[in-house]
């Protein structure tokens, strides 16, 4: 009989613990809340496309799509990493304004598992912009869209758009791993755009991200950590 108690103790110890655990590091919605996605939408001028595309609930929704998103390490790794998310983001898309990149280009590269699909374009849609016919064939694959062939429904489907720039900040990019292995908001950039912004010197491009990032983090109240430049 005490050795069945001592188990039960056990067990309801572990199940108090975890519930604890989870309560501590909380959900994405907690930090990312509707006033902090509104804040940056705001900032978008009047009549931009991503003011009436880009919503707070299709953000959440993708973000539950991928579990180690915002949840992985201590509350402070979990801040850094949306913090981080938004940033790019902010900076890709200038406050959530554009949805489709404005020097459009077809963007087609030789690649035999995700050529280019008659008459499509491959130009950056999305919060992360999504660029590239090998881009847009892995992210469908992965959520069950066929982009390669229907790459507009990117600039279409709010849902979409957002699995997307998650699917390449968790899947394709090292940006998940490397903000939440203490790498440093600086490989963030590298793997978004590092050939043209680190590699190419474009410091202007670089230190608004990083402004942005700083800036994010404390409206967090969370230390931005270290290494935030490329």
């Amino acid at each position: 009989m005490a050795t069945h108690f001592r188990v039960n103790v056990i067990f309801l110890w572990l199940a108090f613990a975890l519930s604890a655990l989870s309560i501590c590091r909380g959900a994405v919605s907690d930090i990312a809340t509707q006033d902090f996605f509104n804040g940056i939408l705001s900032a978008a001028t009047d009549g931009c496309a991503g003011k009436t595309f880009y919503t707070y609930t299709d953000f959440i929704n993708a973000a539950n799509s991928f579990s180690s998103f915002g949840t992985t390490g201590t509350s402070d790794d979990n801040k850094r990493e949306i913090a981080a998310f938004f940033a790019n983001v902010a900076h890709e898309t200038t406050n959530l304004c554009y949805v489709e990149e404005i020097a459009k280009s077809d963007y087609c590269s030789s690649n035999t598992q995700y050529p280019c699909a008659s008459g499509q374009q491959y130009y950056g849609r999305g919060p992360l912009q999504l660029t590239g016919n090998g881009n847009y064939g892995a992210a469908g694959t992965y959520l069950g869209a066929d982009l390669l062939n229907n790459p507009g429904l990117v600039a279409q489907d709010d849902l979409t758009s957002w699995k997307t720039a998650l699917w390449f900040w968790n899947v394709n990019s090292n940006c998940h791993t490397a903000i939440t292995s203490g790498q440093g908001f600086g490989a963030t950039i590298q793997a978004i755009n590092g050939a043209i912004e680190c590699n190419g010197g474009n410091t202007d491009q670089v230190n608004d991200r990083i402004s942005r990032y700083t800036n994010y983090c404390s409206q967090f109240g969370v230390d931005p950590g270290s290494n935030l430049s490329c």
